[in-house]
């Protein structure tokens, strides 16, 4: 799988915090769902950090799988 990063994470705008994140702020995680290629993913502790950017293919199948309860 190739992934790609961007080093600034704050620049695009519309992200939220996943679903399956606990309640405490300090362990976060933030997806970009409007991204035209592929899905950022960053820490919500640092927001102006770098994020993960995955393919989209291989996003749904670890969101598929984590829903699941089974590993991708």
């Amino acid at each position: 799988m190739t992934e790609h990063s961007t080093p600034v994470a704050s620049a695009p705008t519309g992200w939220r915090r996943s679903t399956f994140s606990g309640p405490e702020a300090d362990s976060c995680v933030e997806v970009l769902d409007a991204h035209p290629s592929h899905v950022p993913v960053r820490d919500s502790k640092r927001p102006h950090g770098p994020a993960l950017a995955f393919p989209r293919g291989s996003w749904g199948a670890f969101t598929a799988a984590v829903k699941d309860g089974t590993p991708p």
